[in-house]
């Protein structure tokens, strides 16, 4: 299948979310009285930590996968990842009965391993480098035909990103802010694209970690900085916004604000001793932002997407593990 070059549409993400219906869960919208009398607002948490493999990356493979043609689905699909998109790619493919190819780091945790596995994937190890994937990748590809699918580089997975926040607003119509964490900035994309067509009164905002500031330096300046040597225990938000996602995202966003390590970790405490619910770093991180910079979110009714709850249960961030 060709390279796309164009930006996902409003109509992209609308047709996304019918293709996707009935195969990702449409998530729960989840509030606490708790954690809103902590942060002086009222908050509407999009769950996609409940959300099939356990994160939003889910919606966006399976829109890319469900988008193939036949002649291209037949080849089967591949990527480099280590993360959540690896088993979202490996999920949507089976559930399109078609085959996929994973190249992950040899260095990638063996649970994450097993985790695409277990979805039929076949795993190709590489050195933990971006170069090496990219090669290996090259390899697979031209081995067996099969189509790559970007992590969020990919106007197909951007669009279905962006039915988390679409979701959202049917369920919560009276917002006044909308917050994705980034990192690629596919699901930020996705949220802007969706919100922008829906709501466009609505403020967006991104959030990021103050050690992998990366796009928050890319919007200021007003081009690419590259993720360099971030220092972050949000694992999701290590890499670089795309050309893409870079273009979608510029004069879309009120501003990406950034946050400590420490609020990262007492956003993630919060929800999980109040709510109940199993999240991960990344996606703690909105949170995060509204506690860090209260005065911006004060007596206001924000909805934040919850990307994901895959975590080391053996090495929380609070214990000693």
């Amino acid at each position: 299948m060709p390279l796309v070059t164009t930006d996902p549409t409003f109509e992209d993400v609308l047709a996304a979310a019918e293709r996707i219906r009935g195969r990702v869960h449409r998530t729960p919208v989840m509030s606490s009285s708790a954690i809103d009398g902590i942060a002086g607002a009222h908050l509407h948490f999009k769950c996609e930590n409940l959300q099939k493999v356990g994160a939003f990356k889910a919606r966006g493979a399976t829109n890319a996968v469900q988008s193939l043609d036949e002649v291209s689905a037949r080849r089967g699909v591949a990527t480099h990842s280590s993360g959540n998109h690896a088993a979202a790619l490996a999920f949507a493919a089976a559930s399109r009965g078609i085959c996929s190819h994973v190249v992950m780091p040899r260095t990638a945790p063996p649970v994450k391993k097993a985790a695409v596995a277990g979805y039929g994937a076949e795993i190709t190890e590489c050195e933990p480098t971006l170069e090496a994937r990219e090669t290996t990748l090259e390899a697979v590809a031209a081995r067996t035909g099969a189509t790559f699918i970007h992590a969020y580089d990919n106007p197909m997975v951007i669009a279905g990103q962006g039915t988390a926040a679409l979701e959202l607003m049917t369920d919560v119509p009276d917002l006044d802010i909308v917050m994705a964490p980034v990192g690629g900035g596919g699901l930020m994309s996705g949220t802007a694209i969706a919100v922008a067509g829906s709501r466009p009164d609505i403020e967006l905002w991104g959030a990021e970690p103050s050690g992998a500031d990366d796009a928050f330096r890319s919007l200021r300046d007003g081009r690419i900085h590259p993720s360099v040597k971030p220092a972050t225990i949000a694992d999701g938000l290590l890499t670089s916004l795309s050309d893409r996602t870079f273009r979608i995202l510029s004069g879309r966003l009120e501003g990406i604000l950034t946050v400590s390590e420490a609020n990262i970790v007492r956003a993630m405490r919060l929800l999980w001793e109040r709510m109940k619910i199993v999240v991960e770093p990344s996606g703690a991180v909105p949170l995060a932002a509204v506690l860090e910079h209260s005065d911006t979110f004060a007596g206001r009714r924000v909805g934040l997407i919850i990307s994901g709850g895959n975590v080391d249960l053996d090495h929380l961030p609070w214990s000693n593990g």
